[in-house]
């Protein structure tokens, strides 16, 4: 006989049978999470922050090819807005270290610029006498020499007669024009324009620019090379050196090309106690576009022995890196003489004839209208006549004030 048991008796056996259920249910889960644990307990010490490091910044590090990562900030800090990156070694230069003119090097024509001559140093020598030549009237001459740079410069002394002033006698550079060095001889030329000074009681040194008849070195020309203006100021610091000459009363006189020269050697050498300049070229380098100098005139042409070519390649070069002269450039306006004339300390004389073929009388204009504006001492002599040279009926006006302003000034 089957025994029976109570109704309660099946609900204790499907009782097991879902708890058995249940229990496998949980196994299956427990299984399936402990196939995706990672293999070490991840230890949580805080909340947990995603940070993304600013993009430009890793960028930077890769395009300079450092091999560094960007260390995360600390995840109680904000993530910082403008990151100074690890391979700057050194701060960038501020906004007036950039702009400032005087420390802009220029790799190409940095000869050229007023600051650049002002720094250098400029040596004369004593004046070595090589011949005694025909007396003139009133004075003896000499053919002498001196040293510029590492050149030996040629010229003619003259020296008064009579006897010297107790200061001694003052003395007047000359610097001539434009003359092709082949052509150029020491006594030749120029003769009635050193007479008059030399006849005035001045010694007067008329200079071979290097290159020039028997003076070494190559020659070059004013407005693309500064060897004329240093040979210049060398023959001031030599006649420095001649007891019978007062060392605090030495001038310049320059014509035509010279202009250039004078005006530039005055902005540079604060011992030139006056300067003289007639018909001068004394561009500010924009001229030569402004006022239709469009060959860059007086470069010197080649000489036989391949003379003046190095300064024609020279500006070729110059004009190739900084361009043609623009006062716009930071270059042309360290180079341009009119840009310059804070550094004038002396008083300037100017003549010019209206009709001057060779050099317009515009440039004068300028170089005047420039000095007025800036308050500086000169006079401006302008002449109907007299063409290039001021030639006569002209000429012995000319030198008169010329004579008269160096006797005030010296």
């Amino acid at each position: 006989m089957t025994e029976k048991r109570p109704y309660g008796g099946h609900y204790q056996l499907m009782s097991i049978r879902n708890i058995a259920l249940l229990i496998l249910i949980i196994l299956q889960l427990l299984w399936a999470g402990c196939a995706h644990l990672p293999d070490q307990p991840v230890q949580k010490t805080g909340p947990v922050h995603t940070l993304t490091p600013e993009p430009t910044w890793t960028e930077g590090l890769l395009e300079r090819g450092s091999d560094e990562t960007a260390s995360a900030p600390s995840s109680t800090a904000p993530f910082p807005d403008s990151p100074t990156p690890r391979y700057t070694e050194t701060p960038f230069p501020t906004l007036t270290e950039t702009l400032e003119p005087s420390l802009t090097p220029f790799a190409v024509g940095e000869e050229l610029t007023i600051r650049y001559l002002r720094e250098w140093e400029i040596m004369g020598s004593e004046i070595t006498f090589h011949e005694r030549l025909a007396n003139g009237p009133g004075y003896r001459r000499h053919l002498v020499s001196y040293q510029s740079e590492d050149n030996q410069i040629y010229g003619l002394l003259t020296v008064p007669f009579k006897e010297p002033p107790e200061d001694g006698f003052k003395a007047v550079v000359f610097n001539h024009g434009y003359i092709p060095p082949t052509e150029y001889r020491t006594t030749a030329r120029y003769e009635a324009y050193v007479n008059y000074l030399a006849r005035s009681g001045l010694v007067v040194f008329k200079i071979d620019y290097r290159g020039h008849g028997r003076s070494e070195g190559q020659p070059s020309g004013s407005y693309f090379s500064p060897g004329y203006t240093i040979d210049a100021v060398a023959a001031l610091k030599s006649l420095q050196t001649l007891d019978y000459v007062d060392p605090d009363g030495i001038g310049m006189w320059g014509h035509s090309m010279a202009g250039n020269l004078v005006l530039r050697a005055m902005l540079i050498e604060p011992e030139i106690q006056a300067g003289v300049i007639w018909a001068g070229a004394v561009y500010s380098y924009e001229d030569f576009a402004e006022l239709g100098i469009s060959d860059f005139s007086y470069r010197p042409p080649p000489t036989p022995d391949g003379g003046g070519e190095d300064y024609r390649r020279r500006s070729r070069e110059i004009i190739e890196t900084h361009g043609r002269p623009d006062l716009n450039s930071a270059y042309w306006r360290e180079v341009a003489l009119t840009e310059h004339l804070e550094h004038l300390t002396s008083p300037l004389q100017i003549h010019h004839a209206e009709n001057d073929p060779v050099v317009s009388i515009a440039y004068s204009e300028r170089l005047a209208a420039a000095l007025q504006e800036q308050g500086k001492p000169y006079q401006f002599f302008r002449y109907e006549g007299g063409e290039h040279n001021l030639v006569s009926p002209y000429f012995d006006q000319a030198m008169l004030r010329t004579v008269e302003f160096f006797r005030e000034n010296l």
